[in-house]
């Protein structure tokens, strides 16, 4: 486990001040919920918040040289317990949150905390959040419970309202800039991936490293194919399954954002100004059809870990974009 990765990310500094602050005055709480967009590090995040649980320097912790904090880099602590979705599933499973459960039931091996962390809490099924209930509301002694989710989670509100909530952000524009400019000297503009990922660092530096170029040349020409009616819906459904399906409606996201802002007289900036022809004398009629089809992107990516049908999904959203989007 590289828990360390937290200190590395200078917007969650003040996240782990926090939590330092709160541990300092007796306040560290027993049950703890990341919510953060994609790309703003909140398992790193959490994994630190773990480690600093569990070390046994109380003066640097995590201190990274201390025992434990020697069994999580090898992920070998007995007192850490780690649930993620597994390869190829779309739901955490109960019988992985029951393991957890018993896990934390015992006894600490080493005298100190039991720290349970789910990555990923959006994704527990329904049984999954109601065998882990009970646990929330009866914690074991000097137990903490770390979940990380997205602010659209689908968790029951009577285990969201059990944690205490911290909730990330997107950095400055300069200092997300700054940091994406360290990580690769080679790109000095950044503008145009922080604006398609929300300001989420992480994620800019990931959609740069795809080819972000070629992936707005080619969604601009998607766009504009939807809006003359000249493609093959199930065919170009067929193509964002294969090539990226989630990356591609965050585009449309922010494309759709872009537009709307544009047609309602919001100055555009130059990352985010796009020149697909669509006057906003022509919009303004159709942006209560542009929020419908907005909805319908954020739907999906949010059914999205569920294991619905993605090319039934993708073909009923592109219906509805090539309606809204119809000069």
């Amino acid at each position: 486990m590289k828990f360390d990765t937290a200190d590395t990310l200078p917007w969650l500094a003040e996240s782990q001040a926090r939590l330092r602050r709160a541990t300092a005055a007796g306040r560290l709480p027993h049950s703890l919920l990341l919510l953060s967009a994609a790309g703003l590090g909140a398992d790193s995040l959490a994994e630190w918040t773990l480690a600093f649980a569990l070390c046994e320097d109380f003066e640097r912790r995590p201190c990274g040289v201390c025992a434990s904090c020697l069994l999580l880099r090898a992920d070998s602590h007995p007192d850490a317990h780690v649930v993620r979705l597994e390869e190829d599933a779309q739901q955490i499973k109960v019988d992985q949150v029951r393991g957890l459960i018993d896990a934390l039931a015992l006894k600490s091996y080493r005298g100190g905390y039991k720290v349970g962390l789910i990555l990923g809490a959006e994704t527990l099924n329904t049984n999954g959040a109601n065998a882990f209930l009970k646990t929330l509301e009866e914690p074991t002694q000097d137990t903490l419970l770390i979940m990380t989710a997205r602010p659209t989670h689908r968790l029951p509100a009577t285990v969201a309202s059990r944690c205490l909530r911290l909730v990330l952000r997107p950095p400055a524009p300069e200092v997300a800039a700054a940091w994406l400019r360290a990580q690769d000297p080679a790109c000095q503009d950044w503008g145009a991936a922080l604006a398609l990922a929300g300001g989420a660092p992480l994620l800019a530096l990931e959609l740069q490293a795809e080819g972000l170029g070629s992936l707005d040349a080619e969604m601009r020409t998607s766009i504009e194919q939807l809006a003359a009616d000249s493609v093959d819906i199930s065919l170009l459904a067929e193509t964002w399954v294969k090539n990226g399906a989630g990356l591609r409606i965050l585009w449309l996201e922010n494309w759709i954002t872009t537009r709307v802002r544009q047609a309602l007289g919001a100055v555009a900036s130059r990352e985010t100004a796009e020149s697909v022809g669509l006057p906003a004398a022509l919009l303004k009629p159709k942006i209560r059809g542009l929020f419908r089809l907005l909805d319908a992107a954020r739907q999906f990516r949010r059914l999205t870990p569920t294991g619905m049908n993605q090319q039934l999904a993708l073909e009923t959203l592109l219906l509805d974009g090539r309606a809204a989007l119809a000069r």
